[in-house]
């Protein structure tokens, strides 16, 4: 019998902290059965190196539970250890086990999980004792029985096994009997070990027998030792792949494509992912892809291994060059990493960019599933942009596809504005801007439809991709004026008629809550529209951006700013112009000829400011005496053109329209509108 402490250094003591300082006690099991994994690879390894001549058919590693004894046990049939390999790897935790036969046998061991070490001390975490009952292969090798309470001291013996192998026998501790309950395990067995290289066997398989389930012979083996992602893509098929995708993602529909990672310089990564039908729903979630090392998981959150936009795939990536048991900013700072994500976005895009070559109708299809991905990556990747250049598509109104540069050709011979602009024209909302579309469209114009979540920046970010570009929405200016030929055409009004004409129709505007109107000219097509009301592009789109933008949150609590245009042009617009002044002009002549002379007073006291030091002090009185004077009357003349509006339906009428046309209408005033047409008729 022999008795000592376990050797724990300050030497040495830094990689078990490195490695092995879990948050989730649960993770103990991932590590024993992975070292059980590591035993089994290893003997394999050794015999086909021809330095092992026994038995290896039918190897396995098992679990199980022992309620009444408080024990969970984990075996293998694996390498085994003798008294030296158990001093030397289990009481030095300086050296590791894995490591070291890596070193010997390095050019045949590829499937050691050497990134997992001696895990072993996870076992601490949640078991009162622990027992190491092993057998060497080596010929002659005698059992060993360690033994543990989790302190440095420890008891070894020569033990009774008498099968090759090795048994983890944890008594588990009084405040960790949750690893006791058999749900418990077989859920952590299917979460960490599910395709492990080597069948792991965690109770019987069971059948319906006499009215309940009953356990039969036969082992239940609850891994997959050889997933999709290890095995050649050659070999499978379009039914495999959805097979797969439904095992790691149940309740899901089937996947648009995947991609097969299989690189092995300069370093070793496969994997499988999946495009989901994402559409217009941006769902950035840390559990679609599991990361897994030599088939071991290892975690579903992925944050520096692959870019943000990437998250929303599905699917699995593995790789043994990627540190594992290390903090995240760790592994985002990890140089491996950087290179697989480099790798993984330089895959993704020419995928992408190879199914749009050879079935371009098939991606077009597929466009509005995976739209929101693409342009998220645009977004927020410089690589992933410049590749997916060179196949991300623009739809327009009529449902029609174009690559950026196809639809580019497409429309510089008509919608370039007399500055050299090219203008891309778009809509948001096919119904509801129906109107200006076919405006646009009857002037020769193609006009886009970008409803999408992203689609808002991504305009911004295709403004900045092209040179002398502008994305206008279509409902922005009147049609007339949204990709400009030459000047702007004066709208034919004296000041007076516009000065009448504001108040008539800004007057009958009903109030729309956080809504404003400012009332505008232009002298269209005398069988245009006669009142259109736009927006601003630039302010709309501040306000759109606020939502991406948290810095640009103040822009959402502005009111939507309307133009509301009325066409001078056309005879409707004339005849109620003409007909308001010709009804009030007696009435506010006099004040207007009473406001001219109060204006000309309020000239000749500024003028007296000949230095910019302010009107003399004598002379404030007056001023401010005659600007409140000068208001009044301008409010008296809008009084009147008020009171004059409020009697005319047609005003009313055209400006309920207008209105409708742009979903502005609503309750009372819709209601209002609905009686005065029915009365009209």
């Amino acid at each position: 019998m022999a008795k000592g402490s376990i050797g724990v250094t300050t030497n040495n003591i830094f990689p078990v902290i490195k490695k092995f300082l879990y948050s989730d006690h649960e993770i103990f099991l991932r590590e024993l059965v992975s070292n059980a994994v590591d035993a089994t690879q290893k003997l394999k390894t050794l015999a086909a190196a021809g330095d092992f001549k026994g038995e290896t058919d039918g190897l396995k590693v098992s679990v199980s539970i022992n309620k009444e004894a408080g024990t969970l046990t984990v075996s293998d049939h694996g390498i085994g250890m003798t008294e030296e390999e158990v001093n030397k790897y289990i009481n030095e935790i300086a050296f590791s086990g894995a490591e070291d036969f890596l070193n010997k046998y390095k050019d045949n061991a590829s499937a050691i999980i050497g990134h997992f070490g001696l895990g072993f001390y996870s076992a601490f975490m949640v078991a009162k004792k622990v027992e190491i009952h092993t057998l060497s292969h080596e010929e002659g090798a005698k059992p060993v029985l360690w033994s543990c309470d989790g302190s440095p001291e420890y008891e070894m013996t020569e033990g009774d096994k008498t099968e090759r192998g090795t048994d983890i026998v944890l008594y588990i501790d009084d405040d960790e009997k949750e690893f006791l309950e058999q749900s418990r395990i077989s859920t952590l067995l299917n979460k960490y070990c599910k395709f492990l290289p080597v069948p792991v066997v965690f109770g019987k398989e069971q059948e319906w027998k006499d009215g309940k389930y009953v356990d039969t012979d036969k082992d239940k083996i609850i891994n997959d030792v050889e997933p999709l992602w290890t095995r050649k893509p050659t070999d499978l098929k379009d039914e495999d792949y959805i097979k797969f995708y439904h095992a790691i993602q149940p309740a899901q529909d089937d996947p648009l494509f995947w991609i097969h990672l299989n690189v092995d310089y300069p370093f070793t990564l496969t994997g499988i992912l999946y495009f989901p039908k994402i559409k217009n729903n941006l769902d950035i979630r840390k559990d679609r892809i599991q990361l897994y090392c030599n088939q071991v998981f290892v975690t579903d959150s992925v944050e520096g291994v692959v870019p943000e936009f990437m998250m929303l795939l599905q699917g699995v990536i593995d790789s043994p060059d990627i540190p594992l048991n290390v903090s995240r900013s760790y592994l985002q700072a990890d140089r491996n990493v950087k290179k697989i994500s480099s790798y993984i976005t330089k895959k993704v895009a020419s995928r992408l960019e190879e199914i749009a070559k050879t079935d371009a109708k098939a991606f077009e299809e597929k466009w509005n599933d995976i739209k929101i991905f693409i342009e998220y990556g645009m977004l927020s990747d410089e690589k992933f942009k410049e590749a997916a250049a060179k196949f991300a598509l623009l739809q327009n109104t009529d449902g029609k596809y174009f690559k950026l540069d196809e639809y580019k050709d497409l429309i510089k011979g008509n919608q370039t504005d007399k500055d050299d602009n090219l203008i891309y024209l778009y809509a948001t909302d096919k119904t509801a801007q129906y109107t200006y579309i076919k405006a646009a469209q009857d002037k020769g114009y193609d006009v886009l439809l970008m409803d999408g979540q992203l689609d808002i920046p991504f305009v911004g970010l295709l403004e900045q991709m092209n040179d002398k570009s502008r994305f206008v929405r279509v409902d922005s200016d009147v049609v007339d004026n949204l990709v400009r030929k030459e000047d702007a055409k004066d709208a034919e009004l004296t000041t007076e008629e516009r000065e009448i004409a504001t108040t008539l129709f800004k007057s009958q505007i009903p109030a729309i809550e956080k809504s404003e109107f400012m009332v505008t000219y232009a002298a269209m097509a005398p069988d245009a529209q006669p009142v259109v009301i736009t927006q601003s592009e630039y302010m709309r789109r501040m306000k759109d951006m606020a939502v991406f933008q948290p810095g640009m949150s103040f822009y959402g609590e502005f009111p939507d700013a309307y133009n509301f245009t009325l066409n001078t042009s056309h005879p409707l617009i004339k005849r109620v112009v003409d007909q308001a002044v010709a009804a009030v002009k007696d009435e506010i002549k006099p004040i207007d000829d009473e406001l001219a002379a109060t204006n000309a007073v309020i000239k000749a006291i500024r003028d007296l400011d000949k230095d910019n030091k302010g009107v003399p002090e004598d002379k404030k009185d007056d001023l401010k005496k005659n600007e409140d004077k000068a208001q009044e009357l301008r409010n008296k003349k809008e009084e009147i053109v008020s009171n004059y509006a409020s009697g005319q339906d047609t005003v009313k009428q055209l400006i309920d329209i207008a209105l409708l046309g742009n979903g502005l209408l609503k309750g009372e005033a819709l209601n209002e509108f609905l009686k005065r047409s029915v009365d009209l008729l």
